[in-house]
């Protein structure tokens, strides 16, 4: 393809209309980007916008057909109409994508640093291999990764998901590109890493005048990088402007909607979380001067809501025994010889935890990956034994006993998933995966209770009764979830474990079942142990917290306490890293 010599716009796509031949996935999508813009397309899952990315990088799956025009600086031509010989000059060169998941985008038979140097050799910007390789090791270290030497000599699983995602940046800003796309590349990462890599992805293309364009359902991401945004909806554009204007004055329902699931600050009258439906009364900040109003509005919402929970009463019965003891608790893994002769070495995955559930408490459990959190959730779960310490749940003592033992426990205690579709079996239907937990071992099977408690469980989780007739592939991610916190509690457990329930949703999806499980923890009178990374999350469904890191509990104490007025370095950083649409807004 012919370079274009007088290119003006960095991008420009016009009447973009993506189908197969059954159905049209993206209809006239439109966008112009000069170079250094920074544009945020944002939408729920199944709005068009990955579909819309591969279409630009020429990447479109078998079966998919694209017309209209996309035209890149420097090249004449319609892109829409190139061939993939051609696409291949350009993709890593002039264009080039992070995705989301770096470890499937990643070769795993290759070293990090040849695969950052093949992208320049593949294009020849540099003169040799040699050179290629010292400006890997160059890039790894532009990306902030610590000992960038030792990095490029290591395999991707050898990386942490930061790094990885560090590492997969350096590829693409390897060549210099002029447009960048980026699809939900900080949705599997923990708060303080999604903010460094989006603070880095800002820094380098500011820096080298690259134009960004943003995909995500994460409107405070969205908020905190971009500039300008498009709202997609079912395949359409419904709304586009500057971020500020879009995100404080919306002109479309589902714009309303989308920003008002996503500010888990801003409650409805009922002291509820809205949803896309429920949008209509939601005032968004109107500017940056009424932000600081709109931000002293949900604290005094806020208060409503913990105030409802039991804690005025636990004064008068000291005597209650908690429903959840855990006392220094520590789990000891061991892990083989690195080498022939070295010595076996230990992780220490929990040292010396305690801490006390009472009934009816929405306790939630905050840390990043590897502080321990599914370990704790392991050991509470009866799944785990611990090396030391004592673990009482529901009157159960988990520490040394054993599986016989634990079968009331199981009635008592039962756990939300955080990939509804991993912990549903695909080949049972839906009336069969929420009965399973009523099978006690020793039991007569009542097939006709068995129904009748299925239909009332699917309508206290807002599912048709004809759901239990089909398999969990037929419905959404948000219906699964809705689907797996009926088999949670069809067995009338008194401790709910959410283990990450909505990081994997739709911001209006995670309104409505963060709503869903509020309710039913008090229709149910449940103690919720909530865990998440998400502080945004347990601020609004959890009167408690534990904060946890490296295997210990650094700071505990009352929702307020701990995000108001945190005492802890650690707890401190995850604060201040943790992002919220009002506070983004605020700092524009």
């Amino acid at each position: 393809m012919a370079k274009h010599a007088d290119a003006t716009k960095l991008l420009e796509v016009k009447n973009l209309s993506i189908s197969t031949k059954t159905r049209t996935l993206v209809s006239d999508f439109n966008l112009s980007m000069e170079p250094g813009d920074r544009v945020g397309l944002i939408g729920e899952s199944g709005s068009g916008k990955s579909m819309t990315a591969s279409a630009l990088m020429g990447l479109l799956p078998e079966g998919v057909t694209a017309q209209g025009s996309i035209h890149l600086a420097g090249y004449a031509g319609n892109l829409v109409k190139a061939s993939d010989r051609e696409f291949q000059k350009i993709r890593g060169n002039d264009m080039t994508m992070v995705f989301q998941e770096p470890l499937t985008a990643l070769n795993p038979l290759m070293k990090v640093g040849p695969q950052v140097a093949e992208i320049m050799t593949s294009h020849k910007t540099v003169p040799s291999k040699t050179a290629a390789r010292a400006r890997a090791v160059q890039m790894l270290g532009s990306v902030k990764l610590p000992d960038p030497e030792r990095a490029a000599r290591s395999y991707p699983h050898q990386l942490s998901g930061g790094q990885r995602q560090r590492a997969m940046l350096a590829m693409a800003l390897a060549n210099n590109p002029g447009l960048l796309l980026c699809d939900e590349p900080t949705t599997a990462l923990d708060v303080t890493v999604q903010r460094q890599v989006l603070d880095l992805i800002l820094e380098s293309v500011t820096e080298r005048g690259t134009g960004l364009l943003f995909i995500t359902h994460d409107l405070s991401v969205v908020a905190n990088v971009c500039d300008r945004v498009l709202v997609m909806n079912n395949g359409r554009v419904v709304e586009e402007g500057s971020t500020e204007e879009v995100f404080t004055n919306p002109q479309h329902p589902y714009t309303r909607g989308l920003l008002a699931a996503s500010d888990l600050n801003a409650t409805d009258a009922d002291g509820r979380l809205f949803t896309v439906a429920s949008a209509a009364s939601y005032v968004p900040p109107s500017t940056r001067e009424e932000a600081e109003p709109a931000l002293v509005q949900p604290a005094a919402v806020l208060p409503e809501i913990t105030i409802s929970e039991p804690e005025p009463a636990a004064p008068e019965k000291p005597s209650e025994k908690p429903v959840i003891s855990v006392k220094d608790l520590h789990r000891i893994y061991p892990v083989g010889r690195s080498t022939l002769f070295g010595k076996p070495s230990e992780v220490h995955a929990l040292r010396g935890v305690s801490f006390d559930v009472a009934a009816g408490q929405r306790f939630g459990v905050v840390g990043e990956s590897g502080s321990g959190k599914s370990t704790l959730l392991r050991i509470l779960a009866g799944l785990d034994q611990p090396s030391s310490g004592s673990v009482q749940v529901a009157g159960n003592q988990v520490a040394g006993a054993k599986e016989r033992d634990l079968v009331q426990l199981r009635q008592q205690l039962q756990i939300v998933f955080q990939d509804p579709m991993g912990s549903l079996d695909p080949r049972m239907r839906v009336r069969d995966i929420i009965a399973e937990p009523l099978l006690a071992p020793g039991q007569k099977v009542d097939n006709a209770k068995h129904r009748k408690q299925v239909a009332e469980m699917l309508g206290a989780v807002g599912l048709p009764a004809d759901a239990a007739e089909r398999f969990p592939h037929q419905f959404s991610g948000g219906q699964r979830q809705r689907i797996s916190i009926a088999r949670a509690l069809i067995c009338e457990p008194r401790v709910l474990v959410a283990d990450e329930p909505v990081s994997a949703l739709d911001v209006s999806v995670r309104a409505q079942v963060l709503n869903l499980l509020s309710d039913l923890v008090d229709d149910y009178q449940l103690t919720l142990v909530f865990v998440s990374h998400d502080l945004g999350v347990v601020r609004y469904i959890c009167d408690n917290v534990v904060v946890m890191n490296e295997g210990q509990i650094v700071e505990s104490g009352t929702t307020e306490q701990i995000y108001d007025n945190p005492q802890h370095d650690y707890t401190r950083t995850l604060v201040n890293s943790s992002m919220s649409l009002q506070n983004e807004l605020a700092l524009r």
